[in-house]
């Protein structure tokens, strides 16, 4: 029997499951891997050994020595070299791929949160299309990178989970996909980092601003921010924040 080949569509898509799921929960047992091979029309097996062979590309885990699955790594390098030279195009392909291979457009796939953009034509709706897909996916690349828990308070309920970038969106373009720019917090912290009345430092410990501690006298500041002062992060599987990032935000979001 002739063995079948991977297409390009295919890796992409492999690529695209491989972003957004912790490292531990790489398996032919997982129920995504299940759904994506059902998809393709190959084995749950096959599926995890392409997920490994993005292991074996991606260079964190080469750092840490991880070797991942060399076998089938030049087929899958291509696509990971793509990711790296710009997220935004391959992450947004990626979901284009998959809406169509389910059988779907991306407005019907995306429906809760590109339903407002009904009555928007032309480029403009292109462009926020494509905005908005690439924002839930970097929400999903860094809540699967921090295991679906806040980095700060270890809340694991995804519904009250947001990446929040550490470089703001306006500010850095290029960093806007950049895992190394997320970190996952609960909406309280997420808001507080936000408008900078939480800072992290390079060590990755919380410190709170001088605003925020004018407020110690009130019963919510002793429960959920006293506690939090000098706190270490809960630390990543796998792409820390990057602590040129923390010391951006250090010097220009948060309110000394």
């Amino acid at each position: 029997m002739t063995k079948r080949l991977w297409s390009r569509e295919e890796l992409v898509l492999a690529f695209n499951l491989y972003v957004q799921i912790p490292f531990g929960q790489i398996s032919k047992s997982n129920l995504k891997v299940i759904e994506l091979a059902r998809l393709l029309g190959r084995t749950p097996g096959a599926v995890a050994m392409r997920l490994a062979n993005f292991v074996a590309c991606d260079p964190f885990h080469q750092n840490r020595g991880v070797t991942g699955l060399k076998g089938g790594i030049k087929q899958c390098q291509p696509v990971w070299d793509e990711f790296a030279k710009d997220r935004t195009v391959l992450l947004y392909e990626s979901e284009s791929i998959l809406a169509r291979w389910q059988g779907m457009t991306l407005t019907e796939k995306y429906k809760d949160v590109l339903g407002d953009l009904k009555d928007v034509q032309g480029e403009t709706k292109d462009r926020l299309v494509k905005v908005r897909v690439n924002q839930n996916l970097f929400r999903a690349m860094v809540l699967a990178n921090y295991s679906n828990h806040c980095a700060i308070s270890g809340i694991d309920i995804p519904d009250l989970l947001l990446a929040s970038h550490i470089v703001p969106w306006a500010d850095s373009p290029q960093e806007r996909l950049n895992p190394e720019n997320g970190i996952c917090l609960s909406a309280l912290y997420d808001r507080a980092f936000d408008k900078g009345l939480i800072g992290i430092k390079e060590n990755y410990e919380v410190v709170l601003s001088q605003e925020l501690k004018q407020k110690n006298d009130n019963a919510y500041f002793r429960s959920y921010f006293m506690p939090i002062d000098g706190l270490k992060l809960h630390l990543p599987q796998k792409y820390l924040p990057r602590k040129e990032f923390l010391q951006y935000h250090l010097d220009k979001v948060f309110k000394k």
